[in-house]
């Protein structure tokens, strides 16, 4: 389960053996979130993430973007 960044007390992560569409997952200390990174980045689904949170998730999500993407396809061997 590779950590991509940990950031404002929200962790971005992927698992070993994932699936399309593109994606990471958030947690932080009141849940967890889905977000979809390719073809652009969307919220998938969120459990427990506060508004506020989920708004700066997808906001670094999207500085990110090209970082997670090129991290998917090598850790996935794409």
């Amino acid at each position: 389960m590779p950590t991509l960044l940990n950031l404002f007390g929200l962790r971005f992560f992927f698992y070993s053996e994932e699936h399309l569409p593109m994606h990471v997952h958030i947690q932080n200390a009141d849940g967890k979130a889905k977000i979809a990174i390719d073809p652009e980045v969307t919220l998938i689904e969120n459990t427990g993430i506060k508004p506020r949170d989920l708004k700066r998730a997808l906001e670094i999500t999207k500085m990110y973007q090209e970082e997670f993407i090129k991290a998917w396809k090598e850790y996935h061997d794409e």
